[in-house]
């Protein structure tokens, strides 16, 4: 495994045994639990009190560094959803690693975004306003009941993203990705999840 170049300027030695730790894999999401890895020292040749760890994951070998309440990289909010349109797949993974970097902004507009192309991934047509789109949704039946008011919520809050000179809170993003993955499930992997009935004979 090549560490970063970075891990080489702050003392990194080569692995070795590390206290038990278990976290979830920055990476490959994995809960996981290592004991192998590399001490950051307090000094650059690795000696004095450890102030930093790499632990090496158990599943994907991938780096995952800690340094007190701070990590690298940070784990994805939100859960996987599957038998989701690819374009709107990579925006969903997009929106929650966003989260994991601080980029909550950036992780409630890729949110709004998500309703309007989940809109036209079912029949609307393109270029409309946006609360064309939600209304779409709404009158098609995918939108679940009382969901109206979660969808009106992230249409704000990405106006409020997109339109004034204010940076959305940890809050904000976990909020909307929870709902976002709940509307994909509703849509794409619960329909998916029914047997289908055998041919008629």
């Amino acid at each position: 495994m090549i560490l970063p170049l970075a891990a080489a300027k702050h003392g990194w030695h080569q692995p070795q045994a590390l206290p038990n730790r278990s976290f979830d894999c920055g990476y490959c999401g994995n809960r996981v639990a290592s004991t192998q890895g590399l001490k950051l020292g307090a000094h650059s040749d690795g000696s004095g009190a450890m102030v930093g760890s790499l632990y090496i994951c158990t599943n994907c070998k991938g780096p995952n560094y800690f340094f007190g309440d701070n990590r690298y990289p940070g784990v994805p909010f939100g859960n996987s959803v599957t038998h989701t349109p690819e374009e709107l797949a990579s925006l969903y993974d997009e929106a929650r690693r966003s989260t994991a970097h601080g980029c909550y902004t950036g992780a409630v507009l890729l949110c709004r975004k998500m309703l309007m192309n989940i809109g036209v991934n079912q029949g609307a047509a393109e270029g409309l306003k946006f609360i064309e789109y939600v209304n779409h949704l709404a009158s098609k039946g995918f939108i679940p009941p009382n969901g109206r008011q979660w969808v009106d919520h992230i249409r704000n809050k990405g106006n409020e993203a997109t339109h004034e000179i204010a940076l959305m809170s940890e809050q904000d993003a976990k909020e909307l990705i929870l709902f976002t993955e709940m509307l994909l499930k509703f849509i794409y992997e619960f329909p998916s999840m029914i047997p289908k009935a055998p041919p008629s004979p």
